[in-house]
């Protein structure tokens, strides 16, 4: 299967990703609804800063994913990494 190269924005930082090209609209359908929770999220709360709106997400989204029914468990470990990298990114 083909490798493609992405660029995703999220939280308004652009990540290049190499994804498979069945993963394609999958991963930008995430990547558009993360940036929909985070919008929502500082329209609602005072919180400005990114990395607890990305956290507030992040929970929002893995909650959602436990009522979604009983499906397999998501490997979230390579969306854990980027998040660790992102918030060390922040951090600088």
């Amino acid at each position: 299967m083909a490798k493609l190269s992405l660029k995703v924005v999220v939280a308004g930082r652009t990540y290049p990703l190499s994804v498979n090209e069945s993963e394609q609209e999958k991963v930008l359908k995430a990547a558009e609804d993360i940036n929909k929770a985070i919008k929502l999220l500082q329209e609602n709360y005072a919180v400005k800063d990114k990395q607890d709106l990305l956290a507030m997400t992040a929970l929002q989204l893995a909650t959602k994913e436990g009522k979604a029914g009983a499906q397999a468990p998501a490997d979230y470990s390579e969306i854990e990494a980027k998040l660790e990298q992102l918030s060390s990114d922040l951090d600088a």
